[in-house]
C-alpha cells in the first residue's frame, strides 16, 4: 500500500515470481521486469471523520458490518450525478475530501531480505480470497458504485508478492497484497474494522479497501466523482485515467500522485506498465 522503496527479494524468490520481484508499495520506484512498452488498451473490466458507515459490505466471519446505509427522504428527489464532458483528469483538482490519510511510506532497512513466517497459501485459496475481495461494495453509502476490478485484485497481488501469503518484505509490507502494519492500523481505525493483517483473506480485504480508498480519493479530487476504473478510458499518458493512478499510488502512496493545486502525477512509470501488463497477461488469471 503506501510503501517504502521497492524491495529486494532472495535468488528463491526471484525465481518463484515470474511476473516480478516482490515490490514495495510506495517510495523510490523498484526495479521491475521489463514490459512492453505500451499500456494494454483493454482490461476486465470521505466522507467526514466521522462517518464510519461507509466500511466495506460482507464482512468476513468474526467482523461485526459497519451499518445499514440511511433510508432516503421521502421528500428528498435524487439528484442525476453531472455527466462529464471529458474523462481526462481535472487540470486543477478539487480540494480532497477525505481529511484523514493513510501514514506516509518508511524506506526499507539496508541489507534486509525478505522472509517467510508460516505457512503458505494454497493458490486455489488466494485465488479465492482475491476474488472475494474484488466482489465486495467498499464505499456503500457515499459511493456504491466504486468497484476493484478482479484482474487489477489479481494483478496486484502477483506484482506485490507473486500471490504468497507469507512473504515478509524489508518495507514491513506483509503477505499478499504487501500491506504496511501502519497501513493495516489507519485502515482499521478509519473503517470501524479488525482485519488481521497475517491472515491471507483478511490481507486481501486490506489492500481491496486501499485501493478502493485510493479510488475515491483521487476520483474525487481529479474525476468528478466518475470512479471507473477502466482500461478504456486511458490514453497513450500515463496520468490519463483513473485506473493508472490508483494502480500508482499504491505502490507510491496518495500524496505522491494527487496533491492539493498540482497535476495528477504518476512518478513511478513502471511499475504502473508492469501491473497493467498482468491485468491482461497474468499468469495468475489463469489459476
Amino acid at each position: 500500500m503506501r510503501r517504502g522503496v521497492g524491495r529486494l527479494a532472495a535468488a528463491a524468490v526471484v525465481a518463484l515470481l515470474a511476473a516480478g520481484a516482490v515490490s514495495g508499495c510506495g517510495g523510490e520506484e523498484p526495479p521491475v521486469r521489463g514490459v512492453a512498452a505500451e499500456l494494454p488498451t483493454a482490461a476486465p473490466v470521505e466522507e467526514p471523520a466521522d462517518a464510519p458507515a461507509d466500511a466495506p459490505s460482507e464482512e468476513p466471519a468474526g467482523v461485526e458490518a459497519m451499518g445499514g446505509r440511511p433510508s432516503p427522504s421521502a421528500s428528498a428527489k435524487p439528484r442525476p450525478k453531472p455527466s462529464r464532458t471529458s474523462t481526462a483528469p481535472l487540470a486543477e483538482p478539487k480540494p480532497p475530501t477525505e481529511t484523514r490519510v493513510p501514514p506516509a511510506p518508511k524506506p526499507p532497512a539496508a541489507g534486509c531480505k525478505p522472509s517467510y513466517r508460516g505457512t503458505e497459501a494454497s493458490r486455489s485459496a488466494v485465488k479465492k480470497a482475491l476474488t472475494d475481495a474484488a466482489g465486495r461494495t467498499y464505499w456503500p453509502t457515499s459511493a456504491p458504485d466504486i468497484r476493484i476490478p478482479s484482474a487489477l485484485m489479481k494483478a496486484t497481488a502477483w506484482q506485490e508478492s507473486g500471490w504468497q501469503s507469507n512473504i515478509y518484505a524489508c518495507d514491513t509490507g506483509v503477505g499478499l497484497m504487501q500491506v504496511m502494519p501502519a497501513t493495516a492500523e489507519w485502515m482499521n481505525q478509519r473503517f470501524e474494522q479488525s482485519y488481521d493483517i497475517d491472515d491471507y483473506r483478511d490481507n486481501a480485504y486490506l489492500g481491496g479497501t486501499y485501493l478502493a480508498w485510493l479510488t475515491k480519493y483521487i476520483g474525487d479530487m481529479y474525476f468528478e466523482s466518475d470512479y471507473r476504473l477502466d482500461a478504456s478510458l486511458c490514453t497513450a499518458k500515463l496520468n490519463s485515467c483513473l485506473l493508472n493512478a490508483v494502480i500508482s499510488a499504491y505502490n507510491f502512496g496518495h500524496a505522491a500522485v494527487a496533491q492539493k493545486g498540482k497535476p495528477l502525477d504518476i512518478p513511478n512509470p513502471q511499475y504502473v506498465y508492469n501491473v497493467r501488463e498482468l491485468m491482461t497477461g497474468c499468469e495468475c488469471l489463469a489459476f
